[in-house]
């Protein structure tokens, strides 16, 4: 990637308090690639989008890349481009290390693989053990799935906070979860999660869950801003609808003279949440992060963005269903 583009200076991307008093940046950088990239083409983005002003950097265990950008951190740390300190760094413990003790060996090895002695925020990845082989397609179906049992999740948290008080996370927070599931949690957590990780973009604004999350200091993080135009073809259904080809977000990014996908990701800053867009294009990881340092959506506009929510999940989860489970929107009760 050429290093002669614009940089972004990071003192003029806002950032939200969460409940701890800990600072995120609004926009971090996606790292899940790797249905359509390999790990070093993630790795490499990273590298320049750090480079180029991004602090905040999403991961996962899953994703199948921590061990490649962990040495790209390592070479921006020892270089001197950025101090650990400054760096906002997520990552997400896998479903299938729920069980007790699992979840703590599963940060040791992300800590590990990403070179790091701490991260800045860990999240539970899915509210069940369930999971299903890489590439699988949408109709797969693992028998060891099963629904949501709230005792077990709470094994869970428990290694979360204990996570918090060995000094190995500063802060904790949730994926995918519904206010049910959030409501039973908040009622038997001792350390609360300062963050929801959840689907959101302009055709799927979940307004209710939205709400929910900032009513109880739960600052939402917006995966899929734009509306995931890479995702996987298991969670592509001929109902899906486009964001970046809505009237009211193509009128909208005329007026600014940017692409569509930085009128959803302003949106998404001004709303109040933290949005994580994905490229490995040095072009658009600029623009993404460009978006919410000025020029933005007036009221007017906000409201008309307000307007065109289809409430059309992308992400479904079907491959996460278990047995008896007639669709997946049994996944999101």
């Amino acid at each position: 990637m050429t290093n002669k583009m614009k940089k972004i200076n990071p003192s003029d991307v806002p950032c939200k308090k969460l409940s701890n008093g800990a600072e995120i940046p609004v926009v971090g950088l996606g790292t899940f690639g790797s249905d359509n990239y390999s790990a070093q083409e993630i790795a490499d983005a990273v590298d320049f989008a750090i480079r180029h002003g991004y602090r905040h950097i999403d991961c996962a265990s899953v994703y199948m890349n921590e061990k490649e950008i962990g040495e790209t951190l390592d070479n921006l740390l020892t270089e001197g481009v950025v101090k650990r300190e400054d760096l906002w760094i997520t990552s997400k413990v896998w479903n299938d290390m729920h069980g007790e003790g699992e979840v703590i060996e599963s940060c040791k090895k992300t800590l590990a693989d990403l070179q790091l002695d701490y991260l800045d925020l860990y999240l539970v990845h899915w509210p069940f053990p369930n999971y299903h082989a890489p590439g699988c397609d949408g109709d797969a179906r693992n028998p060891d799935s099963k629904p949501y049992i709230h005792d077990e999740y709470m094994v869970v948290w428990r290694q979360m906070e204990q996570l918090v008080e060995m000094g190995l996370v500063k802060s904790i927070g949730t994926s995918n979860m519904s206010i049910s599931k959030m409501e039973l949690l908040l009622r038997d957590a001792k350390i609360k999660p300062v963050v929801n990780e959840m689907e959101i973009h302009p055709h799927f604004q979940q307004p209710e869950l939205f709400d929910f999350m900032v009513s109880n200091n739960i600052v939402p993080i917006g995966f899929s801003p734009i509306g995931s135009p890479k995702r996987p073809e298991r969670d592509r259904s001929a109902t899906d609808t486009v964001d970046i080809e809505d009237p009211i977000v193509v009128k909208i990014a005329q007026r600014l003279n940017v692409h569509p996908a930085v009128v959803c990701i302003k949106w998404g800053a001004q709303r109040g949440e933290i949005v994580i867009p994905f490229s490995v294009k040095p072009e658009k990881i600029i623009s993404n992060l460009e978006a919410v340092t000025g020029n933005w959506l007036t009221e007017d506009e906000m409201s008309e963005m307000s307007a065109i929510d289809k409430q059309c999940r992308l992400i479904k989860g079907q491959v996460f269903l278990w047995e008896g489970a007639q669709s997946w929107e049994e996944l999101w009760d």
